[in-house]
């Protein structure tokens, strides 16, 4: 690793042009869930989380620590997903509730996940290719862990994860 606090040219053309793939990516993305499905990024988000547990319900420390999502962000957006019978709140033996997907839930994500997981497909997975794609991926799983090891040893602690 360089000592050199400045990235060159050729490293910032890089930086700037997955900045701008990501940021008109997940725009994209964003756009045809809300037009198409009426779901924002953030439902599609629980939703997937909560579909792909095995009982279709997490606790919402476990939400929180997929979606990397501060407490007060998640409380909030699930009371708004709540009101619009996408997702129920139900006691347990714990202090605080599970949070379970509704058939309405499970029916908005079945009805979007092949439409967005066709367009994911076109403007990403075929554009990669396979022998890209898989060096992405090896690359993202780095750089992941990177991120991961510096903030176990030299991130403030209020920095370090979401509660």
């Amino acid at each position: 690793m360089t000592k050199e606090p400045w990235l060159d040219d050729d490293e910032q053309k890089a930086w700037r042009s997955y900045l701008l793939m990501n940021r008109t990516l997940e725009t994209h993305l964003e756009r045809h869930l809300q037009r198409e499905f009426g779901l924002s990024k953030s439902d599609f988000e629980i939703l997937v989380n909560l579909s792909e547990s095995e009982s279709g319900r997490m606790r919402a420390f476990e939400l929180s620590r997929s979606t990397q999502w501060e407490k007060s962000r998640l409380s909030h957006h699930l009371t708004r997903m709540e009101k619009r019978g996408l997702i129920r709140k139900e006691a347990c033996e714990s202090r605080y509730p599970e949070i379970a997907i509704t058939e309405q839930g499970l029916a908005a994500i079945k009805e979007c996940a092949p439409a967005h997981a066709a367009r994911v497909r076109e403007f990403f997975v075929d554009v990669f290719g396979p022998e890209r794609l898989a060096v992405l991926g090896e690359v993202s799983d780095e750089i992941v862990a990177t991120i991961g090891k510096h903030c176990d040893t030299d991130c403030p602690p209020e920095v370090r994860g979401t509660s």
